[in-house]
């Protein structure tokens, strides 16, 4: 954390004005010696001077105090690295008191906020107990609020918007969700049409790199959208058999065509598990294997060589790219250990019950255990 350096920075910053102690003292209507102990660090300018102060320098208060209330792209990621490794191996309270000091800290930088807000949202569940998730998504909401509220970033505002979104749907919050989304989601809105519309103008300025790159993005962008939904499709249609193997067969084949596994992992593993909950709740005991293996598969394929990111193929040849611009980059909002835990805990969802003494069931829980170690 940043600490305050108010005498250091007026002895620098008289220095490069070229002025003496006592003229600086005249303009702020000090002694010479209250200057002397200023840079000396043996007292603090009264609250009431900083403003004199800056304006004598041409400088912002909190640039005057040394304080960075901002932090760039690089210093986002690597605190949130840093809080996400210390949620995998320290004590829950312990990384959510030092995640808390850094809020109050950056309480005006807005993208680290949000990140702050994600990072709650991505590890709440490894609280103690119940009472303590609610509190800490709680936390994460008001983080979205305040970033709606202070913010006018209109970008960001609307990621916010989003976030408290996925926040609330944890909390039991759907009239929420459904309140906030409902209007600007809606699929008679122009809003949606914005990315044919953007690259259209990139395309009438002439610049085509772009075009192409917002195109390749969009389609990505889509097609992982559509796996998503098609889970959420399998979810509520899990009691119609029929529904959900129409479902499944027509997400095969594009998995064929465009190998999710390759272009994004998580989305692949969520399906293969979706599907085999799907066939385990029907009786369909070979099927559901089948999918738990390929589950397993994915699993083993997103730990091999820092493949756990969406990065694209020989295809969607500029997806890395756009991901390593965001502000975590193209690195996981979990870490390595947590996100294995997850993977592990599906072995023992109830659906599975019927499965859990077959040897084949047994080899693949360990198998993802093996990954763990």
């Amino acid at each position: 954390m940043n600490k305050l350096n108010i005498g250091d920075n007026i002895t620098r910053l008289r220095h490069s004005k070229g002025v003496t102690q006592e003229a600086l003292a005249d303009f702020v209507g000090v002694t010479k010696g209250s200057v002397s102990k200023w840079e000396n660090h043996q007292s603090m300018p009264d609250v009431s001077l900083l403003p004199l102060l800056a304006a004598f320098f041409d400088i912002s208060i909190d640039g005057l105090i040394g304080y960075e209330a901002q932090l760039d792209r690089e210093q986002i990621r690597k605190i949130y690295q840093e809080l996400a490794a210390d949620f995998a191996t320290n004590p829950f309270e312990e990384v959510m008191d030092k995640s808390r000091k850094l809020v109050k800290q950056y309480y005006s930088c807005y993208s680290f906020l949000f990140q702050i807000s994600l990072l709650w949202l991505n590890h709440f569940m490894l609280a103690g107990s119940s009472d303590v998730q609610q509190k800490v998504l709680g936390e994460a909401r008001g983080l979205c609020r305040h970033i709606c509220n202070e913010c006018k970033e209109t970008a960001l505002t609307s990621d916010a918007v989003m976030l408290q979104a996925y926040i609330d749907l944890q909390l039991g919050r759907a009239e929420d969700v459904i309140e906030a989304l409902e209007e600007t989601i809606s699929p008679y809105r122009m809003t949606g049409r914005s990315e044919g519309v953007l690259i259209q103008a990139y395309i009438l300025a002439g610049e085509t790199e772009k075009a192409v790159s917002y195109t390749q993005f969009a389609m990505f962008g889509h097609l992982i959208s559509l796996v998503g939904h098609a889970i959420t499709y399998l979810e509520l249609h899990q009691t119609d058999l029929p529904v959900c193997e129409e479902t499944i067969r027509r997400v095969d084949q594009l998995d064929t065509v465009y190998q999710f596994a390759v272009l994004d992992g998580n989305a692949a593993a969520i399906y293969q598990m979706q599907a085999a909950c799907v066939y385990a709740r029907h009786g369909m005991e070979e099927q559901a294997m089948e999918r738990l293996g390929r589950y397993v598969s994915v699993i083993r394929w997103m730990f091999t060589e820092e493949n756990l990111t969406s990065h694209g193929d020989a295809y969607f040849d500029r997806i890395r790219g756009w991901y390593e611009g965001c502000d975590l980059g193209n690195r996981t909002p979990r870490s390595r250990k947590v996100i294995l835990d997850s993977a592990a805990q599906i072995f023992d969802y109830p659906v599975f019950d019927a499965l859990k003494a077959r040897p084949d069931f047994r080899k693949l829980r360990q198998s993802v255990k093996e990954i763990r170690a």
